[in-house]
């Protein structure tokens, strides 16, 4: 017989009855019916219930082991009577009575109950991760992003891809977010970076002439915290040659569309896999107020700006604005005119505590408008606002005033706060059981600065601009719109891409515009720019976040629910103890000194 097991916890069946078998695991739980012991013996596979009968040697041994012990044990497989089964459990027909009993690893009394959710806080569990990764739950994420990261590999695979791995240590380049940075002992005073993404090193495999690259990359950023957003993620990265936008979608929409697929009854619920068509930019954050819209609230935005610059209007905390090149954006909530004032109000304080003075409505009612701002606008001005924004009684109507950008997100911002207030039935409330995808296109390759007046790249700074040279030199840089995509899904950005630039002389005129030397360029850019000399074929790609969509599929509200081993919000690794101090021997070989800020070194003094 095997030294540690002949089965797992999850095996055993009615066919087993009357077989000497072997398991090994940790308690689960213990449970002491009047001198019969019960345990509930726990593997990754599953869970049997084994026993110590009455009168057995083997209950002064079993009283020693706290749960979540490691044990193996011997004994026979017998049926369970009738009224004891447990249909819930794959093994529930059976138990084992336990004849044997080795202690392999002795638990200490745990922090938190691993059998059940006892509430224990992000903290706590992020402290004890190993006995929090132990957890059913957690157990069937981290196996999820296991199978959805083989799928992956698997699609890519049979499209063609070859998987290269490019380095971890790189040189820091201004890509939008921080480096992480690595000092150099070799090299005193000069430092390496983590990547933020693998971006130069995949370009220049096709320059190279690979043609179809594909890698489960890891990623830096040096950002604050959120629930979507880790220091260290991964993705699911590709790059191709010789493609239009229209190849990359049609390459990868088959790869994702099949993950959501196979997994997207994950929670117990079958969901539907619908790709919308594609939304440009502007079209994007005009009509949903954001770049990564949820397509399931069926809300819309409207423009009303010229409902309220005309002159019969005299609401003056908007014309003010709108004399200041200010817009007016508008939510339709269709038939809630029958809601409470509390419907309102709650909106009006989610507004207040979006930092937004409140937020404007007027309901409809015999073809009129009532609430607090309709009596600033007249019978004309309401004819007008109903034709643009489709009112019928019974709707309401909210507004938001601000400069464009602002105005667009925060209007996209309340159309979601709209939706998720209104009540289960409704219309207009969010679809469910539905997985609904968009690829965002026609970015614009620039913005300016509102307070400096500088142009800079909105987005990735390698995208082909869609009219190439010409369009840098005859165009406004804001009206430069860049061969770059994302596709999002549920109101999570899943993939950013592009049509890459891969032009020397192009790419010169791209980062000259946005305000940066040749000097530079070559500085931060020189290996690609080199390469570019040497024939590059035209070649894009997209990079798809594997922990997003692992989230997603889990249908958790952070990212650290999918990952095994993960840092707080503060990105402290609680377990490992990291970011930690260094020794002055280690700070030495660096040729580094410190040079704390002043509270810190006055909170070390005085502890």
């Amino acid at each position: 017989m095997h030294q540690y097991r002949t089965h797992t916890c999850a095996e055993l069946r009615a066919d087993h009855v009357g077989q000497t078998i072997k398991l090994s695991g940790w308690i689960s739980r213990k449970r002491d019916h009047g001198g019969v012991v019960f345990i509930d013996l726990r593997d990754t596979y599953g869970v049997t219930q084994c026993v110590v009968d009455e009168g057995s040697p083997l209950l002064a041994e079993i009283e020693k082991c706290r749960v979540e012990s490691v044990i193996t044990i011997s004994g026979d497989v017998r049926q369970r009577p009738g009224e004891t089964q447990n249909k819930n459990m794959p093994t529930g027909d059976i138990e084992v009575y336990i004849d044997a009993l080795e202690i392999q690893g002795a638990a200490e009394v745990i922090p938190f109950q691993v059998a059940e959710d006892d509430g224990a806080g992000e903290e706590i569990r992020l402290k004890y991760r190993y006995l929090d990764l132990r957890r059913e739950k957690m157990q069937k994420n981290i196996r999820l992003r296991n199978d959805v990261i083989f799928a992956m590999r698997e699609k890519m695979h049979a499209q063609g891809f070859q998987e290269f791995q490019t380095p971890i240590l790189t040189a820091s380049s201004p890509e939008g977010a921080r480096d992480y940075l690595v000092p150099s002992r070799l090299h005193p005073g000069k430092f390496y970076a983590l990547p933020q993404a693998p971006q130069q090193f995949k370009q220049m495999l096709m320059v190279s002439g690979f043609d179809k690259y594909f890698q489960i990359a890891p990623c830096f950023r040096d950002e604050d915290g959120r629930a979507d957003r880790l220091a260290e993620f991964y993705q699911l990265d590709m790059e191709m040659s010789f493609v239009s936008q229209d190849d990359v979608f049609n390459t990868m929409q088959p790869v994702i569309e099949n993950i959501f697929e196979t997994f997207g009854d994950f929670t117990g619920t079958k969901h539907k896999v619908e790709w919308l068509p594609h939304l440009r930019f502007e079209d994007a954050m005009l009509k949903y107020g954001s770049d990564k819209p949820d397509l399931r609230n069926p809300l819309e935005i409207v423009d009303v700006t010229e409902v309220f610059a005309r002159d019969d209007v005299e609401f003056k905390a908007f014309k003010g604005t709108i004399e200041k090149g200010g817009v007016v954006r508008a939510i339709r909530a269709p038939k809630v005119g029958d809601q409470p004032r509390r419907f309102f109000d709650k909106l009006n304080s989610w507004a207040q505590g979006e930092g937004a003075p409140g937020l404007g409505y007027v309901k409809m009612e015999n073809g009129e408008g009532a609430g607090p701002i309709a009596k600033f606008i007249p019978a004309a001005a309401q004819e007008e606002l109903k034709k643009i924004a489709g009112l019928e009684d019974g709707d309401a109507i909210f507004f938001v005033c601000n400069k464009e950008m602002a105005a667009a997100k925060f209007a996209g911002r309340a159309r979601d706060a709209i939706c998720d207030a209104l009540p289960e039935g409704h219309e207009a409330e969010r679809e469910k059981g539905v997985y609904k995808f968009c690829w965002i296109i026609d970015f614009p390759m620039y913005e300016r600065d509102e307070f400096t007046g500088e142009v800079d790249f909105s987005h990735n700074p390698f995208s082909m601009p869609q009219g190439g040279m010409d369009d840098l030199l005859n165009k406004d840089p804001e009206k430069v719109y860049a061969y770059q995509y994302d596709a999002v899904c549920n109101g999570f950005e899943l993939c950013s891409g592009a049509i890459r630039n891969h032009k020397a002389e192009i790419m010169e005129k791209a980062f000259e515009i946005a305000g940066y030397d040749k000097s530079v360029l070559e500085d931060k850019f020189g290996g690609m720019l080199n390469a570019f000399q040497y024939g590059a074929p035209p070649h894009g790609g997209c990079a798809f976040g594997i922990d997003r969509i692992v989230m997603l599929l889990a249908d958790e509200p952070n990212l650290r629910e999918v990952y095994a081993f993960v840092m707080n919000g503060q990105y402290e690794d609680q377990m490992m103890s990291a970011p930690s101090d260094i020794t002055k021997e280690q700070l030495k070989d660096l040729h580094i000194k410190l040079d704390m800020p002043k509270q810190k070194v006055e909170k070390e003094q005085a502890a």
